[in-house]
């Protein structure tokens, strides 16, 4: 519709919309628009990561490789790096500390790297964690995926790198006179439960270290305090015999002490079950159930915040 004006101009008069009124809301419902990078339910959520399976391990593998590509030993340190660990808390602790009193040399060596071993699993896939969305920002903010891939591809990475060093654990305990049984087959679901456990830390601590980028240079001091609190050097009943039996419980049934006597029992043969605590198979299923679908459940709420901030 047009009219024209007393200096000959035609003014075009537009007729009014059917959208005249509408909040963005009704908007974006009438025309079935949503909001780029919203958050998806957490069923959808699960879906999304499932069609990412791919990228997940590849991104997996493609860490791993790259992580020692600068060294002249290259992937070699994926093993000379717990051992050598071990070779110093053997010297301090084992020679000089003698903390492994009360138990054989032949027991007490395959104790201590094995310990080394799962306890490095659960530390570097905690500080992978911390750093996996805010060290990956330029990923995040060019593609659009669920950022859940990137603390899991994390945390599988460190189960390969373990993996490979477990062949050379394998080694060690034979030297000392546990030979390969059916025990040996507890590993897996041991590892297995482990795995879920440090995924759904790895997550909690993308999510805070997205926000709080320090909180990757105070880790180092958390892990320290954890791993000596985790009996990686000593056996907890026998150091703490003389205190007060709660602390001693304490200790035994944190998630590290778990998962490393459980892997301890299966492969050295004189790790008793009398070294374990009660329940301790239902202990490790707890730790990994609640804190995998906590950590994920945690993560996921924040999806839509990662790399905005």
């Amino acid at each position: 519709m047009s009219e024209t004006t007393h200096d000959r101009a035609v003014a075009v008069s537009v007729p009014p919309s059917p959208d005249d009124g509408l909040t963005p809301a009704e908007l974006a419902a009438k025309y079935g628009l949503s909001v780029s990078g919203a958050r998806p339910g957490l069923a959808e959520y699960v879906r999304q990561l499932w069609g990412r399976r791919h990228f997940i391990l590849t991104f997996s593998r493609a860490k791993l490789t790259a992580q020692y590509s600068q060294a002249r030993l290259g992937q070699l340190w994926q093993v000379a790096t717990p051992l050598l660990n071990a070779a110093v808390y053997f010297a301090i602790f084992g020679l000089i500390l003698e903390a492994g009193r009360g138990m054989d040399k032949k027991v007490y060596v395959p104790f201590l790297v094995t310990g080394v071993f799962v306890f490095m699993f659960t530390q570097t896939s905690v500080m992978s964690g911390v750093k996996s969305i805010s060290g990956n920002l330029g990923l995040v903010r060019a593609l659009h995926f669920p950022r859940a891939s990137l603390p899991i591809s994390l945390a599988l990475q460190q189960l390969q790198q373990l993996l490979y060093s477990m062949l050379v654990l394998f080694v060690i305990v034979a030297i000392f006179g546990s030979y390969p049984s059916l025990a040996w087959l507890l590993i897996v679901p041991a590892l297995a439960l482990q795995f879920m456990f440090n995924t759904g830390l790895a997550m909690i601590m993308a999510r805070l270290g997205s926000r709080t980028p320090d909180l990757a240079q105070l880790m180092p001091f958390i892990m320290r305090t954890w791993m000596y609190a985790s009996g990686v050097m000593f056996s907890i009943p026998i150091m703490l015999r003389d205190k007060p039996a709660w602390i001693a419980d304490v200790l035994m049934y944190n998630p590290a002490a778990v998962y490393m006597d459980l892997i301890r029992f299966a492969l050295i043969e004189g790790y008793t079950s009398d070294n374990l605590p009660d329940h301790v198979w239902a202990a490790a299923v707890l730790w990994a159930v609640v804190v995998g679908v906590a950590g994920f459940v945690f993560f996921w709420k924040a999806e839509e915040r990662y790399g905005r901030g």
